[in-house]
Order: structure tokens, then C-alpha cells, then sequence
């Protein structure tokens, strides 16, 4: 492998590992908060980036898109956070109330891919890339946008993180993932603050999806490969941290890479799973985690 190879590689890696973080972030924070699993997170995925499309329609250029991804990241926040007082909030007082939202969460998903199928059929779409061209980064020769990617992914977990540190409903959402017994003692609403959770997950999937549907053609069914990344981003690098997904999708998202240049797109997916169980078994609170969670 040449140097020019090499880096071109791994900053394709790199770029992934950004996309990534931005999957498995929301996934992460609802899982710590609400202390469930939610299989509908690969549907918001697909469900903004078809309303970005949708609204690009009508608009173009840079200014489009933008519009575009602000009204797609706003209806997705109302439809995550309508959805926790349909799908989970019924549910949240009983015992099983994790085997339940599995249920609820996968039958939700269902039913957005069955309206995604409905409203806009099966033939593939794609949102147009407001920029394009090529620059080059050490040597290799990378999209342009592919580099905006990257940066709005972290100014966007950036943002997400300084919300939670510093505003009020982020440090409710804090004190909940820590502790929702003693949060409910000292007055929070747990409930709207579930709801903000799944909102705020909602919204970071959309900004996802419009970036993956900006990328390749979408799907009634595209948020499932998604899903599985995010998954695979959370079990690795746990959820004890804000940070802990974040650093595991670079880590994934190299391993992506240099699996499929050495073994193929075939094999890839068994790689990927392969580093997973081999975490889950030497150390299964992921590799950046610890026994204690916090947002």
C-alpha cells in the first residue's frame, strides 16, 4: 500500500467515523436516559432525510439544502418527542417496561417505513449535494463535502454536548440518567424530559440521514444499515460517557474502512461485529466506558 493509498484510507475512515458519531450519539442518549433500546432510531434516519428531500424540491442551491435541513431537523425533533407519549410512556411504570418499548419501538418502526413506503413509494432518491469539487488532503483527493460532513457532524455533537452541560434541560436530563428516582423527588418533570431525549435523538438522526441520503440513494428501508452501525458504535464504545460512542465511531469507522480495502465490502459487516463480540466479552461495558453512566 502506498502512502497516497494509505492516507486516502484512512481519511475516508475518519470521515465515516464522523457520520457514525452522529448515528450513535442520539441512540446513546436515549438508551442511557430512558434505559431502553430504541429499534425506531434507523426510520428517523430515513424519515428526515425524505422530508430534507422533499423540501429540497421545491428550493435550490446552498440556501436550499439548508432550509431543507432545518425544517427536516424541526418536524423530526416534534415527531421523536410526540412519539415517547405514544410508543413508551404507556409503558414506563411497569415492570417489563424495557421488553415492552422494544416492542412498541419496533412496531414505530414499522409503521414509519410502511408511511415512508406509502408517501413517497419505492424508487430510489437522492438529496442534491449543495457543494462539490474535490481538495487534497495529504496526498489523497477528497470530496469537498465529504469534509463539510465531518465538520457539521462535530459542531452539531459539540453543540449537543454544551446543551447538556450548560442549559437547564440539559442538566435535568443529566440528573435523570444518573438518578430518575431522586430526579422525580426533587420536583423534574421525567416525562417531558424523556420526551426532549427522544426529540433531541430524533433530530440528530435526521441530520444524519440527509447527510447519508446526500451521499447515496435512499430507501423506504435505508435506515436499517444505519441502525446497525449505531449499534455497533454503542456496544463498542459504551454509554458511561457522552464521548464514549463518539471515540468508538472513529474506531469503527478506520476499521470500516481498511476492512473493506483489504477483504471487501462482503466481509466488512463480519468484521465489524467480530470487534464487537470481542469487546463484549474482554470488557462489556464497551472500551471507553466504566460501570457508572452519565450523559
Amino acid at each position: 500500500m502506498s502512502f497516497d493509498t494509505f492516507m486516502f484510507v484512512l481519511t475516508s475512515g475518519v470521515l465515516l467515523g464522523g457520520l457514525y458519531a452522529l448515528l450513535a450519539t442520539g441512540l446513546a442518549v436515549v438508551w442511557t436516559t430512558l434505559q431502553v433500546f430504541n429499534f425506531a432510531h434507523g426510520t428517523f434516519v430515513a424519515l428526515g432525510a425524505y422530508i430534507a428531500w422533499q423540501v429540497a424540491q421545491t428550493t435550490t442551491g446552498a440556501l436550499g439544502y439548508l432550509f431543507a435541513t432545518a425544517i427536516s431537523m424541526i418536524a423530526m425533533f416534534g415527531i421523536g418527542f410526540a412519539l415517547h407519549f405514544i410508543l413508551i410512556k404507556p409503558f414506563e411504570k411497569t415492570n417489563n417496561v424495557v421488553l415492552l418499548a422494544v416492542i412498541t419501538t419496533l412496531a414505530g418502526a414499522t409503521i414509519i417505513e410502511n408511511a415512508i413506503l406509502l408517501g413517497w413509494g419505492p424508487r430510489d432518491k437522492q438529496i442534491t449535494p449543495p457543494i462539490t469539487g474535490v481538495i487534497e488532503v495529504f496526498g489523497a483527493n477528497i470530496n469537498l463535502f465529504d469534509l463539510v460532513i465531518l465538520g457539521v457532524s462535530l459542531l452539531a455533537l459539540a453543540a449537543l454536548a454544551v446543551f447538556l452541560k450548560i442549559s437547564r434541560i440539559g442538566r435535568s436530563m443529566r440528573a435523570v440518567a444518573q438518578n430518575r428516582e431522586a430526579a422525580e423527588l426533587m420536583g423534574l418533570n421525567v416525562s417531558m424530559l424523556f420526551a426532549v431525549t427522544l426529540g433531541l435523538a430524533a433530530a440528530a438522526a435526521a441530520l444524519a440521514g440527509i447527510f447519508v441520503g446526500s451521499l447515496r440513494f435512499m430507501a423506504p428501508t435505508f435506515g436499517n444499515d444505519p441502525l446497525m452501525k449505531a449499534l455497533v458504535v454503542v456496544i463498542l464504545g459504551g454509554v458511561a460517557r457522552f464521548s464514549s460512542p463518539i471515540y468508538a465511531a472513529f474506531v469503527v469507522g478506520i476499521a470500516e474502512a481498511f476492512s473493506t480495502f483489504f477483504l471487501g465490502l462482503y466481509w466488512t459487516p463480519a468484521v465489524l461485529f467480530a470487534m464487537m463480540i470481542a469487546v463484549l466479552l474482554v470488557k462489556p461495558e464497551g472500551l471507553f466506558g466504566h460501570r457508572s453512566k452519565t450523559l
